[in-house]
């Protein structure tokens, strides 16, 4: 379930890298591109807003995915809590004859 949920937010991070890289930064964006009279009759004077939307939700869909993958993650067996390092700095030195 953990790789299938990575390859899910993978995605996810493509898109949003796709959103964001189609704006520009100034706000003229996709608009921009057609001119004001194209825009106009096109349709695309709302296209920052979809860009944005498009963000947010991406953002929200990437950390609700993390936040989810969390819950498959199982917790290694056979794993002591102490490790070697502490168990030796823990033990008394033994002195030799």
């Amino acid at each position: 379930m953990i790789s299938f949920l990575t390859i899910i937010i993978l995605l996810a991070c493509v898109i949003l890298a796709f959103f964001i890289l189609i704006q520009n930064p100034k706000g003229g964006g996709l608009s921009g591109t057609f001119g004001s009279m194209s825009s106009a009759v096109m349709g695309v004077k709302q296209s920052s807003d979809v860009m944005e939307k498009g963000t947010w939700t991406m953002i929200s869909v990437i950390g609700g995915l993390c936040i989810i993958s969390v819950m498959f993650f199982q917790k290694p067996q056979g794993v002591d809590n102490t490790s070697k390092a502490a168990q030796q700095k823990s033990a008394p030195a033994k002195k030799g004859k």
